[in-house]
């Protein structure tokens, strides 16, 4: 993997992570957080989606996938926090 597909996916995870804590906490959770959160939404979203057959390509792609996981996730984890 080269170095320019590593740091698109951390920014990629970054942008996911930061959006899915505005929408479901209201902020954000500083950047490596953001970028973990993201990571694992990435996997988590690409699941789903695929699961149910919907497709999205490029940038925007990548960035609504990994936000949907990552926003699953965090709904998960507040039940849990319950």
């Amino acid at each position: 993997m080269e170095i320019e597909s590593i740091l698109a996916f951390l920014l990629i995870g970054a942008i996911a992570g930061w959006l899915a804590g505005k929408l479901m906490k209201g902020g954000g959770f500083g950047l490596l957080k953001n970028i973990v959160l993201g990571v694992i939404g990435a996997f988590i979203g690409g699941f789903v989606f695929s699961a149910v057959g919907i497709t999205a390509g490029g940038l925007l792609g990548a960035i609504v996938i990994s936000t949907v996981g990552a926003a699953i996730v965090l709904f998960v984890a507040d039940l849990f926090n319950k």
